[in-house]
């Protein structure tokens, strides 16, 4: 098989597997809904909520991912491995996720905030990615999108970027010390880049007047 074939192939394979890890990260969110059992009535309002909150997490990075993708080549070892880190993030996300809903903030104060500081890292780290990616879409000299699409994709790859300082500056101890409704600022804090990083439809619409 010649190398080009074989390096397509792996791409390929790639991708699809992409695809498979998504979609089992978002089934493995779902699966503390099954796990406990409300005690009151606003408790399964409060599980679907928090159920929704990673759901719009993954789908959102899961849609940004596969637009970027079906543009950007994984053509070198960098963008390569970029690639296998973000899976590696989503992969985690369910299970970090999972600790911040479980454990109380009285009985679990330490375990809490470690596992919060992680997702919030985990987060950042998602966010990166996907405006590094975005990044390589926005140079002109690679001539990936046309020249008048570039302006665009910049002030996509800026505000992730923005997203990804907001998730990384709440692993600041002030963000767990400060409470309200006995939270930490932290859990509320981390709603802004979620809005901000809803982007998707602007990368839709362009990705779909690309191959128009």
């Amino acid at each position: 098989m010649p190398e080009n074939e074989t390096i397509s192939a792996i791409v390929d394979a790639e991708k699809e597997a992409a695809k498979m890890l998504f979609g089992l990260a978002v089934a493995i969110s779902a699966i503390p809904l099954l796990l406990r059992l409300p005690v009151r009535p606003f408790g399964i309002v409060l599980d679907i909520l928090e159920f929704g909150f990673s759901f719009m997490i993954l789908v959102s990075v899961w849609l940004g991912y596969w637009i970027i993708m079906s543009v950007l080549p994984l053509e070198d070892g960098t963008t390569v491995a970029l690639n296998f880190g973000l899976l590696f993030l989503v992969s985690i996300e369910p299970y970090l996720f999972y600790l911040n809903i479980t454990f109380d903030i009285v009985a679990h104060e330490l375990l809490l905030n470690a596992a919060s500081t992680l997702y919030a890292l985990d987060m950042t780290g998602l966010m990166l990615i996907l405006a590094l990616f975005t990044r390589q879409l926005s140079k002109e000299e690679k001539g990936l999108v046309p020249k008048d699409s570039l302006a665009k994709f910049k002030r996509v790859r800026d505000t992730l970027l923005v997203s990804a300082a907001l998730f990384a500056i709440t692993i600041m101890p002030s963000f767990w010390t400060t409470t309200i409704l006995g939270q930490p600022l932290r859990f509320y804090f981390w709603i802004i880049p979620l809005m901000l990083s809803s982007v998707t439809p602007i990368l839709e619409r362009r990705f779909q007047s690309l191959v128009q």
